[in-house]
């Protein structure tokens, strides 16, 4: 059988990083997609390597529908058709909304939404039939939090992609899901919060913790393998029982 490939986007660092580790060891071949960390998407490469594992660095902006193109034109020269596509790439500021300025706004939707909807459709005629999509949600569409309305407009915005794309793709065997984390001990997560704030999350969820890289990573395994086959157009709320 030939290698299966997996394109993981934001995978230089953080959940994306601990992602793509993970999907390399369960024997798939691996894109880390970067849009700017080049230094930390090689020594993963390196990382991967070392383990015996396949993968390859591609920087791309997601927000770029040309960059996305290139994305899996590079991925199909150098290791094959796509097999799994998880869109990881994000960000994340919280600012209230009616102090959020147009171009937070305008590069939370590029990124967030823009970026998987053009994933999703550079998808939709190259990755291989009998393939996985794993979005990416965030628990706080749930939660409604102060502060992060824009951010949230964006993930559930990307929950809506999901469910639609999975109805669309009818015939081809693929399943498009998203996994909806809540908190998640990464920079992303710690970024402009204070020690108290990230107290309060973590004591939150009725395990008393933070989630960690490998929680998700987890998830996202179990959607790319053969076990969630009849798992299609879900949103799986991965929180300790936040939400």
């Amino acid at each position: 059988m030939t290698q299966k490939v997996a394109i993981v986007t934001g995978a230089s660092r953080g959940i994306g990083a601990v992602i793509a580790e993970r999907l390399a060891g369960e024997g798939l071949a691996v894109v880390i997609n970067y849009a700017s960390s080049a230094a930390e998407a090689e020594a993963l490469v390196a990382s991967v390597q070392a383990k015996g594992g396949k993968a390859i660095a591609v920087k791309a902006d997601v927000a770029s529908a040309g960059d996305v193109r290139a994305l899996f034109d590079t991925t199909e020269q150098q290791l094959g058709k796509v097999d799994v596509l998880v869109n990881n790439a994000g960000i994340l500021k919280m600012v209230a909304l009616a102090e959020t300025d147009d171009e937070l706004y305008e590069r939370t939707f590029a990124i967030n939404t823009r970026g998987t909807f053009n994933t999703l459709r550079e998808a939709a005629s190259r990755m291989n039939d009998g393939g996985r999509i794993i979005n990416f949600s965030s628990s706080t569409v749930g939660m409604n939090l102060p502060n992060y309305s824009v951010y949230i407009a964006s993930k559930a915005a990307v929950e809506s992609l999901t469910q639609v794309f999975a109805k669309e793709l009818r015939g081809r065997g693929i399943t498009v899901n998203a996994v909806a984390p809540g908190p998640v001990a990464t920079d992303l997560f710690f970024n402009g919060k204070s020690e108290e704030q990230i107290q309060n999350l973590a004591k939150m969820p009725p395990l008393e913790r933070l989630g960690q890289p490998d929680d998700i990573a987890g998830v996202v395994a179990f959607l790319t393998g053969p076990d969630s086959g009849w798992i299609n157009g879900q949103i799986l709320r991965a929180n300790g029982g936040l939400v």
